[in-house]
């Protein structure tokens, strides 16, 4: 079994994040960061959330068996942070009437145009 570490220093390679910038994004320590490349040994569960929003993949894919970017159980996903504007537009999407949601996505393909 790969070790949550491994994956996560794979994420970093793939969007060319180094250490430095990864801690200084999560707010974890590069010699913390250092010591599971160095150890092999996994984060804290505590940190495994600022871990995946730093990295854009959800808990699940981090910490499942196999690492398939951008894909949830073979799904596209998106993480959105709960109180900002997109949060609320989804939850207000989640809320219409099928007819009124293919009127939305009628509505959204003419502002593009």
């Amino acid at each position: 079994m790969e070790l949550i570490s491994d994956k996560i220093f794979k994420l970093m390679e793939d969007k060319s994040m180094s250490i430095m910038e990864f801690s200084r994004k999560t707010g974890i320590s590069h010699s913390t960061i250092s010591d599971w490349k160095r150890k092999k040994t996994n984060p804290s569960a505590d940190k495994i959330l600022v871990i995946c929003d730093v990295l854009g993949v959800s808990p699940y894919e981090l910490l499942q068996d196999t690492y398939k970017p951008g894909v949830l159980q073979g799904k596209d996903y998106r993480i959105i942070s709960e109180g900002t504007d997109s949060y609320k537009l989804v939850l207000e999407f989640e809320g219409l009437t099928p007819s009124n949601k293919e009127r939305l996505f009628g509505y959204l393909q003419a502002l593009k145009e």
